[in-house]
């Protein structure tokens, strides 16, 4: 198994952790206050979310790179629905892919974040395992 595969996470005390990143940036895991934490580090469930969005994004920016598109600004708002009953996890998932600019190629924007949802993105082939995905794409004309 490659080491870009493991991570440790290791115990600091309390309710907080720190994990290993194959990057070497490391990053800290707290619960919140109500749950017995101090609310300084990340929340797993909300790490999962930025790991689907930051997949996808990462896909995006290359695809926009290599077709030459313009784009001003983009965003992925990624809102999910929590199960009542525990364990609690995400049953539907809302990906909003937001482009921002003048003179946007929607159609190939569009084209963009097909190829990620559909074929790159391992994050969001994981989340499909588990999770409803309701993807949108909205422009915004500068």
């Amino acid at each position: 198994m490659s080491t870009a595969n493991q991570i440790t996470t290791k115990w600091l005390g309390n309710m907080a952790f720190e994990s290993t990143n194959p990057s070497g940036l490391n990053l800290i895991i707290d619960a919140d206050p109500d749950s017995g934490g101090e609310g300084k580090g990340l929340r797993p469930k909300a790490l999962m979310l930025s790991a689907l969005a930051g997949c996808s994004g990462l896909d995006i920016a290359s695809l926009i790179k290599k077709m030459k598109l313009v784009v001003d600004d983009f965003s992925i708002e990624t809102i999910a629905n929590l199960t009542d009953e525990h364990p609690k996890y995400y049953d539907a998932v809302t990906i909003e892919y937001h482009f921002w600019g003048a003179d946007l190629d929607e159609k190939k924007l569009q084209r963009a974040v097909d190829l990620s949802v559909e074929k790159y993105c391992g994050v969001m082939e994981m989340f499909r395992k588990f999770a409803r995905l309701d993807i949108k794409t909205i422009f915004h004309k500068n």
